[in-house]
């Protein structure tokens, strides 16, 4: 660690939040690939914060994109630096996957090639292929065993499925893909729809795919409400406005954002990213489960060999699938709709 950041450690230390100096670990390598891109500009001002692996953790911040971005890159850095965030020991903008993922602790995948003018889907997924085979053949070779991977950028179930199969000697479980954002998207519906705050709901599920197909299930959900523990189906009490409106929202709600601010989203995005890689290394209430797309291993009939969204609980950095969950017959249409289009999307990226 720097002596400058030190100082500045011991600056933060002297404040109202204080960092626990004497405690602080070796620091975690952190790599954001598509550094220059939106998304990733307002992800790395939270990771440096240290709201993802804590106010203890230093940060080595490893800002990956194409040769031709770098300008751009250090120029991101350069704001960091501004910032005197006291937990960033060090950071570097590169275009080299050598030195983007040497000995990397966490990895946000951010960058895919986004779909063009007259661009099918499959045509979307052959050529993001080629880049997260790429990006999983240098984690592979370069990042740690325990590397924990976040993948976000579109088709991100496919795309971490790609990663995870071009790097063989890291297991799949290491290979996550992001739907923290959909989650996040469901839970703030719900809270607006029947008037208490987002902390009081939880345990909604996003089943399946990053994409329209995937099922915001609020079938074992839980509200805080007049001081109880409930039920949230119950307590919204309105099917018909979970059917029609609730899911169709979640499910298209990127592509509101887009249509009213013509852009995609960003900031929650990265907020989400936190969200997933923070519970994943940090874990999860006892009472609490949240969604992540993981490696399927069969649980609730799902084919294994895909990255499909399921609810999990995260102890000692990782993730167990919750079990046992009762699977109405609405909710099995539609778990089995958004597996079978990553069944698709697997035979058109891998052809197989």
């Amino acid at each position: 660690m720097s002596d400058r950041c030190g100082r500045l450690i011991n600056q933060l230390n002297s404040s109202s939040n204080t960092v626990d100096v004497k405690n602080m670990k070796h620091p975690a390598v952190v790599c954001i690939t598509g550094a220059a891109g939106n998304i990733a500009y307002a992800l790395a001002f939270q990771v440096a914060t240290g709201r993802m692996l804590g106010m203890d953790q230093p940060i080595e911040l490893r800002l990956l994109d194409l040769p031709s971005m770098i300008d751009k890159v250090k120029g991101v850095m350069m704001e960091l630096e501004d910032c005197a965030f006291p937990l960033v020991s060090r950071m570097v903008a590169t275009g080299d996957y050598a030195v983007a993922f040497k000995d990397c602790d966490v990895a946000l995948l951010v960058g895919a090639k986004p779909r063009g003018p007259g661009m099918q889907r499959a045509d979307l997924l052959r050529e993001n292929a080629q880049i997260f085979a790429g990006q999983g053949k240098a984690l592979n070779s370069f990042a740690k065993r325990s590397v924990k991977v976040c993948v976000v950028g579109n088709p991100a179930n496919t795309n971490a499925l790609i990663a995870s199969t071009n790097a063989p000697d890291i297991s799949p479980k290491n290979f996550s893909c992001l739907t923290r954002l959909d989650m996040n998207r469901a839970i703030s519906q719900a809270s607006l729809k029947i008037g208490v705050p987002v902390t009081d709901v939880k345990n909604i599920i996003i089943w399946g795919n990053h994409s329209k197909t995937q099922y915001p299930d609020v079938s074992h959900a839980l509200v805080t409400f007049n001081g109880h523990t409930l039920p949230l189906r119950s307590v919204i009490n309105d099917d018909a406005w979970i059917q029609s409106s609730f899911i169709p929202c979640v499910q298209d709600r990127g592509a509101a954002i887009i249509a009213v601010r013509k852009l995609s989203s960003a900031a929650s995005a990265a907020c989400a990213v936190v969200d997933h890689i923070h519970d994943w290394i940090l874990g999860t209430p006892n009472d609490t489960f949240v969604s992540m797309g993981v490696m399927s291993d069969g649980s609730y009939g799902i084919p294994k060999g895909i990255i499909y969204s399921f609810p999990v609980r995260c102890r000692n950095g990782e993730y167990h699938i919750v079990q046992g969950l009762p699977i109405d017959s609405f909710s099995r249409l539609r778990m089995t709709e958004t597996a079978n289009e990553l069944l698709s999307e697997r035979k058109d990226a891998l052809g197989k």
